[in-house]
């Protein structure tokens, strides 16, 4: 998922950006390990804990929530596999402090072991902003994912730091190392399939574990949670989750939500983004404004996601625009 980032469309004014993350971290710094200001301070520490969902395969399942001072940001789905000669992540969180916790439940799980390969999904704050805890060397993702990075890299980080605050000590964006371009990786002797799709952003790559056929969805999927729309296609993210869905797996991780074993997390999305694009258009249609349309309801099969009113709400802003453009396309006036 993503934060908004206006001044992510122009992060490459790299001076700006980064000065506006160092005040941010300057403010951070004035309580070390603890949020101030609350009446019972506490530490900054994540308490992750890896589920094995296949053989020598864990997960790190997040909190369907959105970014708050209480969950720190822990809100996403990574995971790692333990393979012959090392191990393989996927994604790395939402920042540092996330990204030396995960490194650090790795060595306790698989230890004696190094870091062969770390796959990046796509370009979401919450899926890279932990790429610095790890040898950059190992960061793979397709060069689009890795072009994305590169140009909104900076606004997220500068979003997530008012967003976060102090979890975000020390964090800054680091790309991908590794571009991605085969259909298939040998990673210290695991055979992984690589498959390079799009909708949820422009590029969103999936990982299948051919051994154990588990299959890492990145964004594509959600479950229990809304999905996030802030870069979607949703015609393309369909055609995306139909590709998924008559893919061979045993087991489907989504970015959001919990482990799937029944493709439910694929129906599920795409019945959400059917109703989604369908009430906006409708909106659209019928002359709506944009304020309009975030007050109409939410049909009760969706009521049960997770933060379904605000993300139904943010979706209104990413898409209104573009579909208002769509459907009613400008028309020369001649005189």
């Amino acid at each position: 998922m993503s934060v908004d980032s206006t001044a992510g469309k122009r992060a490459s004014a790299a001076p700006a950006s980064r000065s506006r993350r160092q005040v941010m971290q300057w403010f951070a710094a004035g309580c070390g390990c603890a949020v101030c200001g609350s009446a019972g301070a506490r530490l900054l520490d994540f308490d992750l804990m890896a589920v094995e969902v296949a053989s020598k395969t864990w997960a790190v399942l997040g909190r369907t929530e959105y970014f708050n001072m209480d969950n720190g940001g822990n809100i996403v789905n990574v995971a790692f596999i333990e393979v012959p000669d090392g191990v393989v992540v996927v994604d790395t969180g939402p920042s540092k402090r996330y990204g030396d916790a995960l490194n650090a439940l790795i060595s306790k799980t698989v230890p004696g072991k190094p870091i062969l390969r770390v796959y990046n999904t796509h370009h979401h704050p919450d899926h890279f902003l932990g790429n610095q805890s790890f040898d950059s060397s190992a960061i793979a993702a397709p060069q689009q994912v890795i072009d994305n990075i590169a140009l909104e890299g900076n606004g997220f980080a500068d979003n997530m730091y008012r967003l976060l605050g102090d979890w975000m000590r020390g964090t800054y964006p680091v790309s991908p190392t590794v571009a991605l371009e085969a259909d298939r990786e040998d990673v210290g002797g695991r055979q992984f399939s690589l498959y390079y799709l799009a909708g949820h952003t422009s590029s969103d790559l999936v990982i299948r574990d051919d051994e154990t056929g588990v299959l890492f969805a990145g964004d594509l999927a959600f479950l229990y949670r809304a999905p996030t729309t802030p870069h979607a296609d949703i015609k393309t993210w369909r055609a995306s989750l139909d590709l998924l869905s008559g893919m061979d797996k045993a087991l489907l991780i989504p970015g959001h939500g919990p482990s799937d074993a029944k493709d439910e997390s694929l129906v599920q999305t795409a019945d959400y983004l059917d109703w989604l694009y369908g009430s906006i258009s409708d909106s659209v249609m019928r002359g709506l404004t944009m304020n309009e349309a975030m007050v109409l309801s939410i049909p009760a099969r969706f009521e049960g996601l997770g933060v379904v009113r605000t993300e139904y709400e943010r979706s209104v802003v990413h898409l209104y625009p573009a579909m208002e453009d769509a459907l009613y396309p400008v028309v020369e006036v001649t005189r």
